[in-house]
């Protein structure tokens, strides 16, 4: 376990506001509900009394943290391989596989990407989700950005809340699109299946823009980019406007035939059982050298070769 020791004079500029304030600028590292956890546990201090939040400070006065870092999760590490695109102090790239789950949950106790990184570093147990500060559907492949530091994992953190990472994806759908577009749609539970997201009145913004890559007889591939990062967000908006992913089992429905179509190529639509989505390109200022970073992730083999089969397809007269 880790332990820290701070300690800081309250400068002029900083004087009369609240302690968590002040923390949060002296040390950014850290995430603002994390100080004012440690200040509610007694682990810092103003002028090494016990006080509140909200207590006002004073020029010169000296605050203090003394904590010992405790895991942040139960999970257990496991020898799971990871597609490692870029490894450093501070954080680690993968490129996920369809297939692996993100996160443990009811029904994924283990053999998760938690318990793959666990496993790989025994340390990221004490940062929040061992690390992982935005997510994958279990069925969605491609790039995916982990924390391997407190001070990585609090930028990260603020970058997305601030839409300061640029998340691009590959998606195969099951309609002809005749051009791009955005959707500025609310998402939030289905109000009859708890399983599923929709659009509803009242739900959290989410704004998805996407453009036209290739359109074949029934289906298109379009390239889309998240302005925000809703639970089914690309699912959601695409199944919304007519547009449903190839393969997704919960909003793309039965799979769609093109005019023509083989008893092979029939066979594999049928036969892609996940959502034709990728995470593509992920861009982001590293959150420690300020410099601007990018990642991509070629487009699986499946989805190729059901474009290659639709391309084919379209090609037939």
């Amino acid at each position: 376990m880790t332990t820290i020791h701070r300690s800081a004079e309250v400068p002029e500029d900083l004087a009369g506001r609240r302690l968590d304030q002040v923390a949060a600028v002296l040390w950014p590292e850290f995430s603002r509900s994390r100080l004012q956890g440690w200040i509610k546990e007694g682990a810092l201090r103003l002028g090494g009394e016990l006080v509140i939040p909200r207590t006002p400070v004073q020029a010169g006065q000296q605050v203090s943290i003394a904590v010992t870092l405790v895991p942040a999760t139960q999970a257990v590490g496991e020898a799971i391989d990871l597609d490692v695109m870029y490894r450093d102090d501070h954080l680690l790239v993968i490129n996920k596989p369809a297939g692996l789950v993100v996160h443990p949950g009811a029904g994924n106790s283990s053999g998760t990407l938690m318990n793959a990184l666990l496993h790989d570093t025994p340390a990221l147990a004490e940062l929040p989700r061992a690390g992982i500060v935005h997510r994958l559907d279990k069925d969605t492949s491609g790039v995916l950005v982990v924390a391997r530091s407190l001070p990585a994992h609090t930028a990260l953190v603020a970058a997305l809340q601030r839409r300061e990472v640029s998340r691009h994806y590959h998606a195969i759908v099951q309609s002809i699109v005749t051009g791009g577009g955005q959707v500025d749609a609310p998402i939030g539970r289905h109000p009859r299946n708890r399983l599923k997201m929709a659009v509803v009145p009242g739900g959290r913004a989410a704004v998805t823009h996407y453009r036209i890559g290739k359109r074949f007889r029934s289906h298109t591939e379009l390239a889309i980019q998240l302005e925000t990062g809703r639970t089914h967000q690309i699912r959601v908006h695409m199944a919304h406007i007519g547009y449903p992913l190839l393969g997704d089992p919960v909003y793309g429905g039965r799979p769609k035939f093109p005019l023509g179509c083989s008893d092979e190529l029939r066979q594999q639509l049928q036969a892609f059982q996940r959502q034709a989505l990728h995470a593509q390109r992920l861009s982001f200022t590293h959150p420690i050298s300020g410099e601007l970073v990018e990642f991509e992730a070629p487009v699986p083999q499946d989805m190729l070769d059901v474009s290659a089969a639709l391309a084919a397809n379209a090609k037939e007269r």
